[in-house]
Parts: C-alpha cells; sequence; structure tokens
C-alpha cells in the first residue's frame, strides 16, 4: 500500500523533532516505516510504500513555497510551478485540472494545501495530534498515530445506509479520524485546519444549462485521450529481467507464474464497452502503444489485453467472441485468463489487510488471478458506469427542470421490460414525488424506516429504478442488522438534519449519481489494496478529474436514453480513428457476475459457515451470528436475497479478523507505537466496543 503522511503543528519547529520527525504531546519522536522524507520541519511530509520514482514530484519556488505531487499527473514541472503560484493566491481548482490521477500538497509558508479528488478515489484523512493535525491519504496510519478505537457506529452505517453521505459524514472506521468529502481540499494554517470546496455544484434553484450533446461528448473524447496519453508517456521503471528457469514457460509465464507483472502497458478486454475503449485508445495512439516484450519505447510494439474466461460460469461466449473480435487488432496481444471454482467469489477469503473495509474483499482472488497476467501498467475501464449512466433519480432532475418530453425513451424502455402499461404512470409519479421532497424529508423517511426495519421494495428492472428514486434509501445489508444497530443509524441521520446548512442544495439525481460514485470509488480503492502485485499499477481513467469533470458536462437529457453509455464510448471511438466494432458491442454484461456471486456462495457455504460461526460483528451488537448464517444458506440454495448485501457483511467480517490478526504499526519511534487496536485485544463485545458511543 502507498500513502502519503504528513503534520502541521503550532509552533515554528515542534520540539524534538528533528530534521524529520513529528512529535508527539509526550515528547516522542514518530517516523512513518518505509518513508521518503518529502521535506523536512516544521510541517514534515512523507511518501511511504514503493512509490516509482517518476511518481513522486516536487517543485520548489525557495525553501517556504513548494509543491509536491505523487500519482500520475500529466503537467510539466514549469506547469507544476505555476499551479504553486496560482495556489499562492487560493487558485485550488488549477491543483485539480492536469490530466491524470494524483494528490497534490502546496506549502506556502506555513500554510498548507492537500487537494482530494473528484471521485473519491484518492481521498485524504485527517486527525487532531499533539495540539495540530496530522494528514494522510489513508486513515489506518493515523489510527496508528493516535492509537484509536474502533468506530463501530461508522460501521453500522456502512452496511446499513452505505449510499447516504449524511450517514457516514466524515467518519472512518477509526474513532477519531476524519476524511475529507470528494471535490474538497484540507486547508492547514500552522496546525489549525479548514475543509474548502473547489468544485462549483449546480444549484436546485437555478436551471442546469443547456449544453451541446455533440461538444459535450468531445470533450468526453479529448479527456479520456488525455488520461490515457499521461499513462503511456510516463516512463516506466519495470526491469525486464527473466524471473529465473521453468521448464516449459516462456519470460512472460514465468513472471505471472511468479506474481510478477508483465513489462509495459495492458488493459481488460473483457468485452465490455468500458475497458473496451481504454484497450482501443492505448493501442491506437500513434508512437505510444504498450507492449509484451521491451520498454514500449518504440512504436509498433503491442498492447497486452486480457480477458477473463470463468469456466465456472455459463453464458459468456458472446461477450468472449467480441473481445476476440476487437482483439483482431494488430497492436493488440489478446490473453485469455481461465478460472474455475478456485476464482469464484468467497473461494478463497486470504488476503492483505486493505485500509478500510469493502465488498471488494471477497472478490479479490478473483481479480489477482486475471490481473497477474496482466502488464505492469494495466487499464482497467472501473467507474464508467457511474460518471457516465444515468442515476434513475436523474428523472426527477428532467421534472425540476421542466424537461418532460426526455422522459419518454426511458420510461418506455422500462415498460418494455416490464410488460406492464402502468409503468409509465408509477415511473412518473415516484419522480415527481421526489423533486418535491425537500432533502431533510427524504432523510427523516430513512431514519424512520430504519428504526421500524421497513426494507421491502419493488422488484425486477421497474422495482429497482422506484426504488432508487428517493433521497437516501436503506442499504442492501440493512435487513440483517440487529435493531440497536439500526437504532443508531437512524440517531445519526436524524443528527444530521439539525446540522447547520443541511441539504445538498442540489438537484437529486446529481446528488444520488455524485454519491453513488464516491462509494464506488472508494472500493475501486481497496480493491487495488487487495490485489496489489509488487511493480503493478492498476490505472482508472474514468475516475480522473478531466474525465469526471467532462462526463458531469453531458446533458441530462443525453445520459438518461437508453445505451447511452455505449453510444458515448462509441462517439469517442470514431472521433479518435476507431471505427470497426463487433456486433453487440456495449451490451450489459451484469447478469454473469450475479450469477458468478451465487455459485461462489453455493461452493464457500461450509466456509462461510465457519466465518460466522462466533463472528466479531456479532460480538460488537451489529449483527446476529444466526440471521446471517441462515441469510447464507438461503441464498446459496437459491433464495432471491440481495447478493450485495451480503458481500458487505462478508467482507466487513474478514476486515475485522484482518485487522486484530496484525502485527505491529505504521510508525517507529520512541517509545514504540502500539497498533490501532491495541496489542493483546481479545475480540469479545467489551473490547472491540469500547469505541462505541
Amino acid at each position: 500500500m502507498r500513502w502519503l503522511v504528513g503534520w502541521s503543528s503550532t509552533t515554528a519547529v515542534a520540539a524534538g523533532t528533528g530534521s524529520a520527525g513529528a512529535a508527539g504531546s509526550d515528547g516522542e519522536t514518530v517516523h512513518p516505516v518505509g518513508s521518503q522524507l518529502l521535506w523536512g520541519d516544521p510541517d514534515p511530509l512523507w511518501a511511504v510504500g514503493d512509490w516509482r520514482p517518476d511518481e513522486v514530484r516536487v517543485v520548489k519556488a525557495d525553501a517556504q513555497n513548494r509543491i509536491a505531487v505523487l500519482g500520475t499527473c500529466g503537467a510539466s514541472d514549469e506547469q507544476l510551478r505555476l499551479g504553486l503560484f496560482a495556489a499562492r493566491g487560493g487558485a485550488l481548482r488549477h491543483l485539480t485540472a492536469w490530466s491524470g490521477s494524483y494528490t497534490a500538497v502546496v506549502q506556502v509558508g506555513r500554510r498548507l494545501m492537500v487537494c482530494g479528488d473528484l471521485a473519491g478515489a484518492r481521498p485524504v484523512f485527517y486527525t487532531p495530534w499533539a495540539g495540530g493535525t496530522a494528514y494522510a491519504t489513508a486513515a489506518l496510519p493515523l489510527a496508528d498515530l493516535i492509537e484509536a478505537n474502533l468506530d463501530f457506529g461508522h460501521l453500522a452505517a456502512l452496511l446499513a445506509a452505505p449510499d447516504v453521505p449524511a450517514a457516514l459524514h466524515d467518519s472512518t472506521p477509526y474513532d477519531g479520524v476524519r476524511r475529507i468529502p470528494p471535490g474538497h481540499a484540507l486547508i492547514l494554517r500552522a496546525g489549525a485546519r479548514e475543509i474548502a470546496g473547489y468544485e462549483p455544484v449546480a444549484s436546485l434553484a437555478v436551471a442546469a444549462p443547456s449544453a451541446d450533446p455533440d461538444s459535450a461528448v468531445d470533450a468526453v473524447r479529448d479527456a479520456l485521450v488525455e488520461a490515457v496519453r499521461a499513462r503511456l508517456s510516463a516512463p516506466r521503471h519495470v526491469p525486464d529481467i527473466d524471473p529465473g528457469p521453468v521448464p516449459g514457460m516462456g519470460p512472460a509465464e514465468r513472471r505471472a507464474a511468479r506474481g510478477m507483472p508483465v513489462p509495459g502497458i495492458g488493459a481488460d478486454l473483457s468485452g465490455g464497452p468500458a475497458s473496451g475503449t481504454l484497450a482501443l485508445l492505448a493501442a491506437g495512439l500513434p508512437g505510444m502503444p504498450g507492449t509484451v516484450l521491451g520498454h514500449g519505447t518504440g512504436a509498433g510494439e503491442r498492447l497486452l489485453a486480457v480477458t477473463f474466461n470463468d469456466l465456472a460460469v455459463a453464458g459468456r461466449e458472446a461477450e468472449l467472441e467480441r473481445a476476440g473480435a476487437l482483439a483482431a487488432n494488430p497492436r493488440l496481444h489478446h490473453v485469455v485468463v481461465t478460472g474455475g471454482e478456485e476464482t469464484l467469489p468467497y473461494a478463497d477469503l486470504d488476503g492483505p489487510l486493505t485500509d478500510e473495509p469493502g465488498p471488494s474483499l471477497v472478490t479479490a482472488a478473483r481479480h489477482r488471478a486475471r490481473l497477474a497476467s496482466g502488464s505492469a501498467d494495466h487499464f482497467t475501464g472501473y467507474g464508467a458506469r457511474q460518471v457516465l449512466d444515468a442515476h434513475p433519480a436523474r428523472l426527477a432532475d428532467l421534472l425540476v427542470d421542466r424537461k418532460r418530453r426526455h422522459l419518454v425513451r426511458p420510461v418506455a424502455a422500462l415498460a418494455k421490460a416490464d410488460g406492464s402499461v402502468l409503468v409509465p404512470a408509477r415511473v412518473y409519479g415516484a419522480a415527481r414525488k421526489l423533486a418535491r421532497t425537500p432533502y431533510r424529508t427524504g432523510l427523516e423517511t430513512l431514519a424512520d424506516r430504519l428504526l421500524h426495519r421497513r426494507f421491502d421494495e419493488p422488484g425486477g428492472a421497474v422495482g429497482a429504478s422506484l426504488a432508487a428514486l428517493t433521497w437516501a434509501r436503506p442499504g442492501p445489508a440493512a435487513r440483517w442488522l440487529t435493531g440497536e444497530a439500526l437504532a443508531e443509524v437512524s440517531v445519526r441521520l436524524q443528527t444530521a438534519t439539525t446540522r447547520n446548512g443541511v441539504g445538498p442544495g442540489q438537484r437529486p439525481g446529481d446528488y444520488r449519481a455524485r454519491a453513488a460514485l464516491a462509494r464506488h470509488a472508494a472500493d475501486i480503492r481497496i480493491l487495488e489494496q487487495a490485489v496489489e502485485i509488487r511493480s503493478q499499477r492498476l490505472h482508472t481513467p474514468f475516475l480522473d478529474n478531466q474525465v469526471v469533470r467532462a462526463c458531469r458536462a453531458l446533458p441530462e437529457a443525453l445520459r438518461v436514453q437508453p445505451g447511452a453509455r455505449a453510444a458515448i464510448l462509441r462517439t469517442v471511438l470514431e472521433g479518435a480513428g476507431v471505427a470497426d466494432l463487433p456486433p453487440g458491442w456495449g451490451a450489459p454484461s451484469h447478469a454473469s457476475a450475479a450469477v458468478a456471486a451465487r455459485t461462489g456462495l453455493r461452493v464457500a457455504t461450509d466456509s462461510l459457515m465457519a466465518l460466522f460461526g462466533t463472528p466479531l460483528l456479532a460480538q460488537a451488537g451489529l449483527v446476529e451470528a444466526r440471521v446471517v448464517r441462515k441469510a447464507l444458506r438461503a441464498a446459496a440454495e437459491g433464495e432471491p436475497l440481495p447478493l450485495d448485501g451480503l458481500a458487505d457483511l462478508v467482507s466487513l467480517e474478514l476486515w475485522l479478523h484482518r485487522l486484530l490478526a496484525r502485527r505491529g504499526t505504521c510508525w517507529t519511534g520512541t517509545p514504540a507505537r502500539q497498533r490501532a487496536v491495541p496489542a493483546g485485544i481479545t475480540p469479545q463485545r467489551g473490547a472491540l466496543g469500547a469505541g462505541r458511543r
């Protein structure tokens, strides 16, 4: 895991820090383990983990004015210098406008500015410490720093209402560690902190501007091309070494067998529109191809395209056929990775401790098997659905803006899928109700639903759309929580309605879409940590700031139309010179994921029963063990239960086990630091619940 950590003290030079340390209130000096000091006192900054040389850049104007950029950033050093001067005047948004995915930290005298991203894939966390503020791009190091207890109120909200920002607010799984929202920056002045938004948000009272669809799609194309180019143009420092003899294997196969990525550029090629678009863009940029051999410096070398063929799940023949047709491109080298029962969800529950829990922990082994055959720099299409598709609540936005005629096609598509003539009236009525419902009322309704355990929702595609036409709804795992846990989340929601300035000031659809993107980006961040392979980088261009901005500028009337995502990406490829796409390209493929999840549950029933024999979640009072075991058994037998809710429960239980089994800490110093959950703790309700209020 790679992270950035810094500290802002209240004094000019904190006592005892020397030149590369942070001093606590008791005079101890601590340092991050395995760190690289970027600049020293009085406000030191470290990069921790296996950062590549080109991923860490520091540009200085003088000793007190400097900028550090960590990650993939398409800006030149001169552009970084100009950004530093702009930030001195308070222009934070300028720091987030370069291509790529990165975290920018600016120091101007004793003022520090740390910018998070728009999606939430590169978050920023902070905590009060020793009279000042410590900040990092990971929460666990800060929890270690302050020896935090677990915040079970946050974990309950994560299960009961994961898509509701008001329920989670700025909390983390660690009591006392906070996160800044997406689209915001943390500003520190001699230890004092401020959180400021740098992205303008459309007001509910002002009609959304009517953007030109063609220009908006062109902007998406340009942003995606620049995002891909930023990765291709960055130096790659993965030596093309032969990892040793293995009979019957070539160098690439030997690297994969030892968990080492193939040097060069690669991409997923599942047949889906998002990953396929990135693969074709990366392969088609003149003079910037990927490679199977060498270091990707010569034109004509091929990009490694990886398709995962799940032998344990039937019905993927059409998707594999489309991937094969795309791979006929002479600049692509196609590799098909086969998986069986050992790569099903829930089949392999071993893995590293991640910064936070996330539902992707149950599928980590599945993704690791695919990525082990990938390249050192690997493109994925994660996030495309969240930034391009229309959240069902956007139908209410059209009513707010008096654009009723644009509801005709999406509502007709839902009616056709359901086969009922009553669908248009039901959908229109739900959208109209949401458009007239205040945000505060939406939170109060959800709090009441949780308190009285009302989780029934209509089924089918139409039912899912109707259920999403609300300001807030229960999470899929909420039905299995205890009454005490649900009551605690209900109180959090009611408290949120009393905060100053309650309400997002946005249209409900735009608000729900941003929340869904933040939830998805957070899980992708956890997935990257769970499947991490030495020397490999996963790239998610659809979560880059400039791509998110371009996608948000797409007109509502365009994105709500059936098949809009595939149509937009097809236009993007045509504009980049790729026009020959196979029939059926862009067809949705959600069914195979659901089949794989249910099959994995059935195969792993015994191990899951053992995991929930005496679960830590039950000892913490969040669930009852017998209720969860009954649900797992019923889902494995085919009952129509929300599988994503079970994934949330299993992932959180796994994460708690890994956290309690952890040894060591992220910090070294005198005296020795303790880990976030103190050493010697026993997994009992009293100990685990120590952080509960």
